[in-house]
C-alpha cells in the first residue's frame, strides 16, 4: 500500500471532514521520529498516552533499539505498551514475548567474520551481536561503546562474538563513516538469503528474511483486529519504510531521509517540533 500516485508525502489538509479517524494502533519510530536530536522523549507524549489508553488506542514503539532499552524509556508507562524491537525481530507486550525470528549459529559466525574483514580493510565498524538475554560486543574502546549504549541498556563484552551462547535475533554493525555507502555495499551478499537494512546514517542491521518493523505492524493488526485505515505510522529512515505500508495514516517525519518522505502519504513536523504529538492530537482529536 502506498499512497495515491506515490506524491511526496504532504501535510495533512487544514478541512479534513473525515477527522477525527477511528485510530486503534499508533506505531512510531524512536531516533529521529518521536526522540528530539538529544535523545529525548517529548514531556506531553505521557498524557497523551494516557487519553489515548482511555479510548482504547494501543501505542506501540518500533526501533532498532532493544527491548531492554526501549523498556527502560517507557518505564513509567510500560503495562500495555507493545514494544517492537531489534527492527522487529523481538516484540514484546508487558514483559512476554509475542514473536521473534531466531538467526542460525553458522550465519552469526560469517556475518561476524565479515565484520572483521571490513575492519582489517580499514573500516571503522564494530558489531553487536543481540541476543534475547543481551547485546554483545567485542570492540570495546569509549568511541564505539559511547554509541552502542545509546540503544543497548543490556550490553556484554565478549572475547569472541562468534561463539556467543544466546538466541540471536539481529547484529547491529556501526559505522562510523556512512553505513549506506560502505558497509551496507560490503554485506549485499547475506541480502540474498537474509536482510539488511540501513537503520541509521551509521547503523546497518542484519536480520532473519522476512523479519521487519512492517511485518511486525501488520501480525499486530491481525492480532488485535485492527485495520490499516485504523493505524498511524511514523518513520525516518530507511528501516521504516515497510511499515510505512501497513498504514493508512502513514507519516515521514520532515527530517525524514527523501525515500521516507516518497513513500508516506502525509508529513508531520521534525523530531525537534515534536511533530509525532501534533500529528496523533491532529488525527485523533486528542491533545496531551
Amino acid at each position: 500500500m502506498t499512497h495515491p500516485g506515490n506524491a511526496p508525502a504532504r501535510p495533512l489538509a487544514a478541512d479534513r471532514p473525515d477527522l477525527p479517524a477511528d485510530i486503534r494502533l499508533i506505531v512510531t519510530d524512536m531516533d529521529g521520529t518521536l526522540l528530539d536530536d538529544d535523545g529525548r522523549i517529548p514531556a506531553d507524549l505521557w498524557p497523551l498516552l494516557e487519553r489515548l489508553r482511555s479510548r482504547g488506542v494501543l501505542f506501540c514503539p518500533a526501533s532498532g533499539r532493544q527491548y531492554a532499552s526501549l523498556a527502560v524509556q517507557f518505564k513509567d508507562a510500560f503495562d500495555g505498551t507493545v514494544f517492537i524491537a531489534e527492527n522487529g525481530a523481538f516484540v514484546v507486550r508487558d514483559g512476554q514475548e509475542i514473536s521473534s525470528d531466531l538467526l542460525e549459529p553458522p550465519f552469526v559466525r560469517d556475518v561476524v567474520a565479515a565484520a572483521r574483514d571490513l575492519a582489517a580493510d580499514g573500516v571503522d565498524i564494530g558489531a553487536v551481536v543481540c541476543g534475547k538475554r543481551t547485546a554483545y560486543v567485542e570492540r570495546t574502546d569509549p568511541a564505539f561503546l559511547a554509541e552502542a549504549v545509546k540503544y543497548y541498556a543490556l550490553l556484554t563484552p565478549v572475547n569472541d562474538l562468534a561463539s556467543v551462547d544466546d538466541d540471536i535475533i539481529k547484529i547491529a554493525l556501526f559505522d562510523f563513516g556512512t553505513a549506506e555507502h560502505s558497509t551496507a555495499p560490503a554485506l549485499k551478499p547475506f541480502d540474498e538469503t537474509h536482510q539488511v537494512v540501513v537503520s541509521g546514517e551509521h547503523w546497518v542491521d542484519v536480520m532473519h528474511t522476512g523479519t521487519g518493523k512492517g511485518a511486525a505492524v501488520r501480525r499486530l493488526q491481525q492480532e488485535l483486529g485492527v485495520t490499516p485505515a485504523q493505524t498511524m505510522v511514523f518513520g525516518d529512515y530507511l528501516n521504516d519504510l515497510e511499515m510505512l505500508d501497513a498504514a493508512e495514516w502513514s507519516f515521514a517525519m520532515a527530517n525524514a531521509h527523501p525515500q521516507v518522505i516518497g513513500r508516506a502519504r502525509y508529513l508531520a513536523g521534525s523530531n525537534n517540533e515534536h511533530g509525532v504529538l501534533h500529528a496523533i492530537a491532529r488525527v485523533t482529536g486528542l491533545t496531551p
